[in-house]
């Protein structure tokens, strides 16, 4: 990736739904040009998908926490990652390095949802335990930024 790729993902990081003609003009390029850049970047897997950015308490989900979760043995990362991506409150799950198997975001319509999701989740074969941190305010959310 040159300068302009890094502008170029930089401005659709902005906003997905910038013309090519737009992003030219900041950049310097044709929208042709600009076209065959982002196709390319999305051929070479640096750009993998548009998105709309949801407000989850806009959505219902009024509850964010974060959740250690210990595994017995040593579970795989496939073997965690089978246990929890069917809990729908479960926005995204990390294998890490310390005390616990794999970190887990996890939101709720309230701290009762909260609480059966977190039932369900130890419920689960394998998972013996889990330590949850209930999230009072998101200070913020930072995207990934081109280095």
């Amino acid at each position: 990736m040159d300068a302009i790729d890094h502008q170029i993902v930089a401005l659709l990081r902005e906003n997905a739904r910038r013309s090519f003609q737009d992003i030219g003009r900041r950049v310097s390029l044709s929208a042709p040009a600009v076209k065959r850049r982002v196709d390319r970047l999305e051929a070479e897997g640096v750009i993998r998908a548009y998105t709309a950015i949801i407000d989850p308490a806009a959505m219902g989900w009024q509850t964010h926490a974060v959740v250690s979760l210990s595994c017995e043995g040593r579970m795989a990362a496939a073997e965690v990652r089978a246990a929890v991506r069917d809990h729908p409150e479960v926005a995204a799950a990390y294998t890490v390095a310390g005390d616990a198997s794999a970190i887990l975001h996890v939101r709720a319509r309230d701290t009762a949802h909260l609480e059966d999701a977190l039932e369900r989740i130890r419920d689960t074969p394998g998972i013996m335990r889990t330590q949850t941190q209930v999230v009072l305010t998101t200070l913020f959310e930072r995207p990934v930024s081109p280095l």
